[in-house]
């Protein structure tokens, strides 16, 4: 009988050694672009959720998780769906943990991963239009939309005392979906936005966009824009000509670049971005320090969740295949059963597996509204002594 046992376990170890598969996972970030001080920690939060599941050897028959990166470049809608195409067609990726900005994540989606079936969950895609769009269930995002953010904004302001600003964003589906939020709630809660501008990202000299803004007035300028780009040369104008010297600043700004580049420059400036306080970000930040990376900065900690939400869905779906697991992102994230948190997805996995349901809440307290988005909170910061501190959660 013991022989029989034996053999029997042997025979039950080669069949799930024989459906183990290598999974690759793509990361589409901006490596290079308005926001490449972002990207790598971005993509360090994605690859922590791989190792964590890969060391598990719990998923579907103790199967690997490997990482292909693309550049999306954040900006240039060409280029992010010629390397999300790369990774679909030519590396096979069954999943994709991005876009970074909204116009090349609508591209990526568009041109490439709805064609092809491929799930998609960005960590910072943040534009109204994505809440719409038709995706076939393959689109979610670990970020809140900036509907949202516009009506935290105007919170802020309001207990801030501030009534009138002028507004100047990046000219895309990103700067201009968020100014247009904000204004509409900063104006619906009886504040006066003194102009709403674009501007262009890779401009040298930014003084004559700077000198329509002062003209219009405000008590401070609101730059949604992106830190290595356009925004941060609006900054150095606006500094350098006396049109303002206090500022508000968007998640696409919120970076500690900004504190290397201006320092004290910007005391008394303020902004906001997704991020989450207590247990779980507390537990996603000692993580990422001891594997060598700033876990508090921005979109980290919303990539580490779109990639634990792809695995655990394809856990919890039994299948890596993208058209079977779409199903069961939202099950994950808006589950009935234990709390998941980061360093717990090994745990998790043995509760799939053992068939039963988990709430995954992560390290940003994911809970989807409208079946695919973060309802998110958000960070809200201050420049003091020029140092970047944070105020509080909301």
């Amino acid at each position: 009988m013991k022989k029989l046992l034996l053999a029997s376990t042997a025979a039950f170890a080669l069949a799930g050694a024989a459906h183990a598969e290598d999974i690759k996972i793509g990361i589409s970030v901006g490596f290079t672009g308005p926001l490449e001080s972002l990207a790598p920690q971005m993509a360090a939060g994605a690859e922590l959720a791989f190792k964590e599941v890969t060391d598990s050897g719990l998923l579907l028959g103790g199967s690997t998780v490997s990482s292909v990166r693309a550049d999306s470049t954040c900006i240039d809608a060409a280029a992010a769906t010629a390397a999300v195409e790369r990774i679909v067609t030519s590396d096979k990726v069954r999943g994709i943990v991005g876009g970074m900005c909204s116009g090349e994540t609508i591209a990526s989606l568009n041109n490439v991963a709805i064609p092809n079936g491929v799930v998609m969950i960005s960590p910072s895609a943040t534009s109204p239009a994505l809440t719409s769009l038709e995706a076939n269930g393959l689109f979610f995002r670990t970020s809140p939309s900036d509907a949202r953010q516009g009506v935290v904004m105007t919170e802020i302001m309001q207990e801030r005392g501030i009534k009138s600003v002028a507004v100047t964003y990046t000219n895309n589906d990103y700067g201009k979906g968020l100014a247009d939020s904000f204004q509409a709630a900063f104006e619906a809660a009886g504040g006066k936005v003194t102009i709403n501008a674009p501007h262009e990202d890779g401009k040298a000299d930014y003084s004559a966009e700077v000198a329509a803004l002062a003209a219009a007035g405000g008590e401070l300028l609101v730059v949604a824009g992106y830190v290595d780009q356009g925004g941060s040369g609006i900054i150095r104008a606006a500094l350098d000509t006396g049109a303002f010297d206090t500022f508000e600043f968007p998640d696409g700004m919120v970076s500690q670049a900004l504190e290397d580049r201006f320092g004290a420059e910007i005391n008394g400036s303020f902004g906001q971005n997704p991020a989450s306080a207590g247990e779980g970000r507390d537990r996603y930040v000692e993580m990422a320090t001891a594997a060598g990376f700033d876990g508090t900065s921005a979109f980290s900690a919303e990539s580490y969740d779109a990639a634990a939400l792809i695995l655990l869905a394809m856990a919890k779906a039994k299948s890596s295949d993208p058209a079977v697991y779409k199903a069961e992102v939202l099950n994950i994230a808006n589950g009935d059963g234990e709390v998941i948190l980061p360093g717990q997805l090994a745990k998790a996995l043995e509760i799939i597996n053992a068939g039963g349901s988990v709430n995954y809440e992560g390290a940003t307290a994911v809970t989807f509204v409208n079946g695919r988005e973060s309802a998110g909170s958000y960070r809200e910061i201050e420049f003091k002594d020029g140092k970047l501190e944070v105020v509080k959660y909301r």
